[in-house]
């Protein structure tokens, strides 16, 4: 079944702004999840942060418990609440007709929740070490924390310049979607950090940072209204900047690498910034966003090997969403809710936006 409202998007640009008591966040979870069994919607809802009641209706939540019940079945008891490895938050063990799950309810400094999502309760397997590159040469470059930006986004970031080098190329990485962190880090792998060392190791300088959306998460879904150009634009053109002012960088060579979400929207940071040498686009997507989302579910649908009924009516409503999307007035870009976890002014920021015909120019 798909899982288009059990993961919120809010819940995933949080960071680390969370309340301290743990005791208290385990009452509150307990509160929210006794909500959700007796269908209490209005009550679960109402124990939001209001930065996430700007962004997620009300009307969604019947939706969301009826979605968790449709793939686990009835919700039966809590077996046990308790925090989080990293204690960033509280975990709820669920026993539904079907399994138990983990479900893990985020809260900010003053208990409330910002954001909830299912995650499985089987122990993953041990994660790999990660492992340097065998093309990295570690003796040939060094590494020095930076910031990009200043004042309330600051980022920290950091440096990675060739050796008794002058006069030396660089190039800034642009994450994905998500709060990446600076070296992309997925489980075991941290593809930026494997691209910051393999280009320093052949003379290049790299400059890679923590993404906004994971150092300000808590502030940063405060903000009404947000657009693309909030989440990564602003601060890849800071990076850049920042580059062509770092001693023994060829201020003319410096240059932006994208990936996924930071390939796709690499035109409109060219539009803003003359100065950068050139682009490279790591698997950034060329069609709007919206379609993109729509291709995603269709395949992971897919993959048991057919698409079951009850999938084709969630994809037939992503379909929906999707036309709400692309008829976007520009009256509606400001109203203070969200389509798919992203505040409408985000979707009506791309809905013109044509990355290939910007490219071409």
């Amino acid at each position: 079944m798909l899982k288009i409202f059990i993961v919120l998007i809010i819940f995933a640009m949080v960071g680390n702004v969370f309340a301290q008591n743990q005791t208290d966040n385990a009452a509150r979870a307990k509160a929210f999840i006794d909500a959700l069994a007796v269908k209490d919607f209005a009550a679960a809802y109402n124990l939001f942060a209001d930065q996430v009641k700007a962004k997620i209706p009300a009307e969604a939540m019947p939706q969301v418990w009826a979605q968790i019940t449709g793939e686990y079945g009835e919700f039966r008891r809590i077996k046990e609440i308790k925090k989080s490895a990293d204690g960033n938050y509280t975990v709820a063990v669920l026993e539904f007709e079907k399994k138990s799950e983990n479900f893990a309810v985020a809260f900010d400094a003053n208990g409330k929740i910002l954001g909830f999502t299912i995650a499985p309760s089987e122990k993953p397997a041990e994660t790999p070490k990660y492992e340097t590159p065998k093309y990295a040469a570690t003796d040939s470059f060094t590494e020095t924390d930076v910031t990009v930006g200043s004042g309330e986004w600051a980022l920290p970031a950091t440096l990675t310049m060739p050796k008794g080098k002058t006069n030396v190329p660089a190039i800034v990485l642009v994450h994905g979607s998500g709060p990446g962190d600076r070296d992309e880090t997925h489980g075991s792998n941290k593809v930026f950090k494997d691209l910051a060392w393999g280009l320093a190791s052949k003379g290049i300088a790299v400059l890679r940072y923590d993404k906004r959306t994971l150092v300000h998460g808590g502030k940063f879904i405060a903000v009404k209204n947000f657009t693309v150009n909030e989440e990564t634009v602003e601060d890849a053109l800071l990076a850049a900047a920042l580059l062509r002012k770092t001693a023994n960088v060829d201020a003319k060579k410096v240059y932006l690498l994208g990936h996924s979400l930071g390939g796709y929207i690499l035109p409109r940071i060219a539009q803003k910034d003359e100065k950068i040498s050139g682009f490279v686009s790591l698997a950034g997507g060329v069609q709007p966003l919206e379609d993109i989302i729509l291709e995603q579910n269709i395949y992971l649908a897919s993959l048991g090997g057919s698409i079951s009924k009850e999938d084709e009516t969630e994809i037939a409503n992503v379909k929906k969403t999707i036309a709400e999307i692309k008829n976007l007035k520009a009256a509606d870009a400001a109203a203070e809710r969200s389509i798919f976890g992203l505040p409408v002014s985000y979707w009506y920021d791309l809905q013109s936006y044509r990355p290939l015909e910007i490219a071409a120019k």
